[in-house]
């Protein structure tokens, strides 16, 4: 799995990004491509906002155990899998501002690098390691831009 916190990593992520626009069609699944930049950003703001609740106990505990391994080890995502309800995008979004909100969150989690993610607490895993971070971050990103074909 490739390192979120290599300059080399977001740069080429940052340039898949670039390589979308508006009209980029998806070549699986029901999201737009604005959808999915804002669907990807959700990762990233329940990691650096409050935007978002934190699951009760015996939820987390749930997560945890049922879905956490799926989320961070390093098996590529199937292909139309389900997804938690925080990240389903219904509306349309603005394509330029997701775009940037989303370079902005991948060049934020590199510069802070790994150190700043080591033991940092997901809202539903609790604690997690900074590779763990890692594949949570970089596995969500090149399932979605690879289901647009870039």
């Amino acid at each position: 799995m490739k390192n979120i916190f290599d300059p080399k990593t977001s740069i080429e992520l940052i340039a898949r990004i670039n390589a979308l626009n508006p009209d980029t069609p998806a070549l699986w699944g029901k999201m737009s491509v604005d959808q999915m930049l804002a669907h990807c950003v959700v990762a990233y703001d329940m990691a650096f906002t409050d935007k978002y609740p934190k699951p009760n106990a015996f939820i987390r505990f749930l997560l945890k155990t049922f879905v956490k391994n799926g989320v961070v080890n390093e098996t590529p995502y199937p292909k139309n899998s389900r997804t938690a309800p925080a990240f389903i995008i219904s509306d349309r979004r603005n394509f330029e501002k997701e775009k940037a909100r989303l370079i902005n969150y991948i060049e934020q989690t590199r510069d802070l690098g790994a150190s700043h993610f080591e033991g940092k607490e997901s809202l539903s895993f609790g604690p997690m390691s900074a590779g763990e971070w890692n594949n949570l971050f970089f596995k969500h990103l090149d399932h979605h831009l690879t289901q647009f074909g870039v």
